[in-house]
């Protein structure tokens, strides 16, 4: 049995190397001569910059597959500070409690929001509803106040995401499983916590693309530049044909897997399933920029004890927040120095995301000058911006829509291993590789 790999992102490369390891016949296509898709580590001017995923959290199923790539002593430590996390709330950062027992304790939320945390311990559980929106769960159960300065910042740093939009059961089942299990969130929590604590937060030593080169290296049958253009399923005898940007492929195929962002596969599907690719072609990726701002460490206030910090649209801020990089890994910045990763865009700040890159390098030195107490008159040491028109995919009604109609594709031997369809992030997309990779060979 062969199958064809379209796209060689992580969950492609993944999965090419799972079913490889498995003795399964495969060929992978990436149309860029350099796989690794959004995860991209570039030394420039002494720094060193992620343009796609920052970090890692230490999943199992990445711990697995960094061992068996052999990886295991590049891994990269995150500095213990960073498991503080800052929320922007009145013009100045206050440290968000970390457990729910600290949410009682802390000043960080009003008295009324703190007993309505008491109360939704006995707040009974509602029947399930699959189009619920973060934003209306978290109110039910929570109040207006956690939506707007817990769950609002952390939905646009992240997800780049709106949560009166995004939905519950595709962004955080276990949530929804919680309430119907344990009857209240905050008891489900307290039951189910890991033991170990929080996952790890890790890199590798020259970044995250050290993964996605080390995995590329590995692969035998990974065939770069050369972008799928065109896929058919033979009616006589349910193989598909494949062309690419350099021919036609040299055999057809049993299985079929589309490691695409959603807007391309749509595009590679509309000849023969039009309505699956009016689905994808619905999946919202929001504009973003990240902008990487370095400055003199004297000449900045803050301690900057911490992951970073998160900015509540409620603030009205200009970036919906600022990953303190140094902080983490010491090692992206030259001695003396510290380096700003802040996000401007997502689906609540396309507007920003769409200026001129001098006006957003200029708003977001004044917004961290006056967030981070900058010595007056100090410009930026250096400053670095990196663009995606589209990133990532919103988990809304649309995508709901779309997991429907590419899953309806199985049973012809087409599958999905991307982030639209496992998750945005890296772990989520090397879990569902992985699980495609074992039913695959299985078969």
């Amino acid at each position: 049995m062969a199958i064809a790999i379209l796209g060689g992102g992580i969950s492609g490369l993944t999965l090419a190397w799972y079913l490889q390891r498995a003795g399964v016949d495969y060929d992978l296509y990436e149309a860029s001569p350099r796989p690794g898709g959004n995860i991209r580590s570039e030394q420039r001017d002494g720094y060193l910059v992620e343009t796609g995923p920052n970090s890692l959290q230490l999943s199992e199923e990445l711990r697995e597959l960094l061992d068996g790539l052999g990886l295991t002593s590049q891994i990269q430590e995150a500095a213990a500070i960073s498991q503080n996390r800052y929320v922007l709330r009145q013009g100045r950062y206050q440290q968000l409690p970390s457990s729910p027992p600290a949410l009682l304790t802390s000043s960080f939320f009003s008295l009324k929001t703190r007993l309505n945390l008491v109360r939704e311990l006995f707040k009974p559980a509602q029947p399930v509803n699959e189009q619920e929106t973060l934003a209306h769960f978290f109110h039910r159960r929570f109040g207006p106040e956690v939506v707007d300065y817990a769950l609002n910042p952390f939905i646009s740093g992240i997800y780049a995401g709106d949560p009166a939009q995004l939905l519950l059961h595709k962004t955080f089942p276990q949530l929804a499983a919680l309430e119907q299990q344990y009857g209240s969130v905050v008891r489900g929590l307290m039951n189910t916590k890991n033991p170990a604590g929080r996952r790890r937060i890790i890199s590798l030593a020259g970044g995250l693309q050290t993964l996605t080169d080390t995995l590329a290296a590995q692969l035998r049958r990974a065939h770069t530049g050369q972008a799928a253009t065109h896929l058919h399923c033979r009616p006589a005898d349910g193989l598909w044909e494949l062309e690419t940007s350099g021919g036609p492929a040299p055999r057809l195929y049993h299985q079929v897997v589309v490691a695409l962002p959603a807007y391309a596969a749509a595009s590679l599907l509309q000849s023969q399933f039009p309505a699956v690719a009016a689905a994808l072609h619905q999946v919202q990726h929001p504009p973003m920029a990240a902008i990487y701002t370095a400055y003199h460490r004297a000449d900045v206030q803050h301690p900057l004890n911490g992951f970073g910090a998160l900015h509540p649209k409620a603030e009205a801020p200009y970036a919906a927040g600022t990953i303190w990089t140094s902080s983490i890994f010491p090692d992206r910045a030259p001695a003396g120095q510290v380096l700003f990763t802040s996000f401007v865009g997502g689906i609540q700040y396309t507007e920003q995301a769409r200026q001129p890159e001098t006006a957003q390098k200029a708003a977001v030195h004044a917004e961290l000058s006056r967030l981070y107490g900058i010595r007056a008159g100090a410009a930026p040491v250096w400053q670095y911006r990196f663009y995606w028109d589209k990133s990532i995919p919103q988990f809304d009604a649309h995508i709901a829509a779309a997991h429907r109609a590419i899953d309806a594709l199985a049973e012809q031997g087409l599958h999905v291993a991307a982030n639209w369809r496992a998750g945005v992030g890296v772990p989520d997309c090397v879990r569902q590789a992985r699980k495609l990779a074992t039913t695959l060979a299985g078969r």
